[in-house]
This record gives structure tokens, C-alpha cells and sequence, in this order.
């Protein structure tokens, strides 16, 4: 089977989407839009991604995608049609490859139907890039509305844009002329063939706010909403310290157990987990392994969080209640909110604390240890749920 590659355009240095950085590196539903864009190729089977990022934004990129397997991203050029110069190239002193499908990271929500339809489109030609019809009525914009355009022969031409590796990277090689708009427009210039297959409104580009906003919204559309439960206990023991939401709390005796003992946040966990059904806090950090001796629970919350965003998901609200006669948690719930709201990257109004006693029954009761119960509340998009 022939290799095919997916070339990522993602060089652009606009902010006019807003958020203060290019827009693909702005959040969307909690993870930036060119991690959408990446998930989305790769779960229409293009598994061989080669990214090209703008100059100087080598940091955006390691933190947007530095835990992904992918090779090294490439610097992009002035224009688009540098960028994707360049990028084939490095493909090219990697092996080549037989076929290449070029987006752009603007266009994030890749359909998987598309990329069949530019498969089937590529068996009759050298390219082929989706289409879609101008359905508004066209005029020139003159001082007043001009006359109108006929829509005949008209379509608005996506991405991906799918070719024969060779061809393009030719085709490419030997552009002359002013900065093109698309690679469909390189091809034909170089005679060669490029078919037009059916696109998808769900890849329209992202460019403004309100296109943000938009997409936004039709993700929230497309989430299901999903709800996890977390339980844990500890002993109180004299010669540890008190680890609560990620704080230190004075108190004579601390908490013994697992890592630091932090009986809030391992609940926590637990609860953030089972929205996922990703097992519990053992299956993950086992008890019995001495690299968790002591370590801080933050970890775990984390290693939580990123399991959901993994998933294209979003930590809508979370609730503790601590079970104990003492220490006393109100002087300290504030602190612990905001420290539990940064571990989740969530505000700390989506984050809530309390704390109650079993007057005086049970272990609780007797000051023998503290209890904690947990919720959290997630969204998941469909595929996952």
C-alpha cells in the first residue's frame, strides 16, 4: 500500500480570531484548535502527520502537542504556498511519500467521509479537493451593491486537498507566479488533473471570533453529559503532614496512605476517572509501587484531567465534601478551591468544597481518620460516550 501523508498548515500569525495568540493555538472546548485539527486527521486514518508552525512558535506548539507522537513540526515560510513548500520538502527528505493530503489547522473538523471521497477522486486524477455550491447571491462590491454575479460554474473550494505526492511537490518546485491561494491552484497550473469531489460545511474556516463562538456551540451540541462518583479514607498518624486539596494544613497529625494521603484530591481523582470509566485511582497509580511514595496528588489530578481532554472533553463542575470533626476546613476552603480550580484549569466558581462531621460516630467521629466524597460533572462528545 502506498504511504500517504497529512501536511498540516498551521504557520499562520493572525490574532484576528481573538484570544491573543494565532488562532491555532486558541482554545476550543478546552484544547487548541490545532490539536482538534490533528485528532480529527487522525481519526480519519491519516496516522503520518508532518505539522508546519510559523517562526517562533516552537513553544506554542510543544505545549499544544508536545505529549503527541509526531515528527518534529517545520518552520513555514511568508506565505501559505512557501509553508507548504516547505513542508513537502521535509517529507520528501524523509522517504516521500505516494500520496499527500494538505490542510490547513483553520479547518479543524475533519469529516472521515471526505477523506474517502478524495481517495475515490484521486483514482481518476493527479488531485482532488472538495468543493462545495455558492447557494447566496453574488454582486460586486462597488461603492453601492453592484450588479450581480451569476453562480453558474461557481464552487467554494476546501481543504484537504489531496495528491500524488510527486506531482504536487513538482508542481510546487517549479511555481513562478504570485502567491497562490490553494495547492489545487499550483496543480493545475503544472496541467495537472484535479478532480472535484463533495466537501462538508463541517469544514468551513475558522477565522473570526464569531466563528470561535460558532464552533463552540456546535460542539456543546454534539457533547453528552456524564457524571462520576469518588470515595477514599485515610488514618490520621501522628509524624505526617496534612495534605488537603493540594495545600498543607496545620493540624497535630497527618493523613497516611497512598502518595501524599491527600484523602480530597485521591476522591477526586476517582470521580473525574469514572466520568471517563477509565478505572479508579489504583489502576493507574498502584499502591504497591514505590515511585507514589510521598508523591503529591496533584499528579493524579492531572494525570485525570488530561485523560478527559485526551478525549475531547470538558470539566464542567466538581464537588468534595470532606467527613471529619477536625481539623476545622472553612479557614482553608477558599485556598483549596483555587488551588484544586488550577489543577483543573477550571475557575473557582465551578469548583466547590464542604466539609461536614458524623457527630462524633463511626471512625470520623471518633478522630481516627477523614473520609471524602466526590462528584464531577463532564462532557464528552458523542464518539466517546
Amino acid at each position: 500500500m502506498e504511504t500517504t501523508v497529512a501536511l498540516l498548515v498551521a504557520a499562520g500569525s493572525g490574532t484576528r480570531a481573538g484570544g491573543g495568540v494565532p488562532k491555532q493555538y486558541r482554545n476550543l472546548a478546552g484544547k487548541p484548535l490545532l490539536v482538534h485539527a490533528v485528532e480529527r486527521l487522525q481519526r480519519a486514518g491519516l496516522g503520518r502527520i508532518q505539522v508546519v508552525i510559523g517562526a517562533g512558535q516552537e513553544a506554542l506548539y510543544r505545549e499544544a502537542l508536545g505529549g503527541c507522537a509526531l515528527p518534529s513540526p517545520v518552520v513555514g515560510g511568508r506565505e501559505r504556498q512557501d509553508s507548504v513548500r516547505n513542508g513537502l520538502e521535509a517529507i520528501e527528505a524523509e522517504g516521500g511519500a505516494g500520496v499527500v493530503f494538505i490542510h490547513d489547522a483553520a479547518r479543524p473538523f475533519l469529516p472521515a467521509a471526505v477523506v474517502d471521497r478524495l481517495r475515490e477522486g484521486l483514482a481518476r486524477a493527479e488531485g482532488a479537493v472538495p468543493v462545495l455550491p455558492v447557494v447566496d447571491t453574488l454582486a460586486r462590491a462597488d461603492a453601492a451593491l453592484g450588479a450581480p454575479v451569476s453562480r453558474d460554474g461557481l464552487v467554494r473550494v476546501q481543504t484537504p486537498q489531496a495528491f500524488r505526492f510527486g506531482a504536487i511537490l513538482a508542481a510546487h518546485r517549479q511555481w513562478s507566479g504570485p502567491p497562490a491561494t490553494d495547492d489545487a491552484q499550483v496543480a493545475r497550473a503544472a496541467g495537472l488533473r484535479v478532480s472535484a469531489v463533495a466537501g462538508d460545511e463541517a469544514l468551513e474556516k475558522l477565522t473570526h471570533d464569531e466563528d470561535f463562538a460558532r464552533a463552540e456551540a456546535r460542539l456543546a451540541g454534539s457533547m453528552t453529559s456524564r457524571t462520576g462518583l469518588g470515595f477514599d479514607v485515610h488514618a490520621f498518624a501522628a509524624g505526617e503532614a496534612l495534605w488537603l486539596g493540594g495545600i498543607q494544613i496545620p493540624h497535630e497529625r497527618g493523613l497516611k496512605g497512598h502518595s501524599d494521603a491527600d484523602v480530597l484530591l485521591h476522591a477526586l481523582t476517582d470521580a473525574l476517572l469514572g466520568a471517563i470509566g477509565a478505572g479508579d485511582i489504583g489502576d493507574h497509580f498502584p499502591p504497591g509501587d514505590p515511585q507514589w511514595r510521598g508523591a503529591a496528588s496533584s499528579l493524579f489530578i492531572e494525570h485525570a484531567r488530561a485523560l478527559i481532554e485526551a478525549r475531547g472533553g470538558r470539566i464542567d463542575h466538581v464537588d468534595v465534601t470532606l467527613i471529619c470533626e477536625a481539623p476545622r476546613i472553612g479557614p482553608h476552603r477558599d485556598a483549596m478551591r483555587a488551588t484544586v480550580a488550577a489543577m483543573l484549569r477550571l475557575p473557582p466558581t465551578r469548583v466547590s468544597i464542604k466539609a461536614t462531621t458524623t457527630e462524633r460516630l463511626g471512625f470520623t467521629g471518633r478522630g481516627e481518620g477523614m473520609a471524602a466524597q466526590a462528584i464531577a460533572t463532564i462532557r464528552l462528545p458523542e464518539e466517546y460516550s
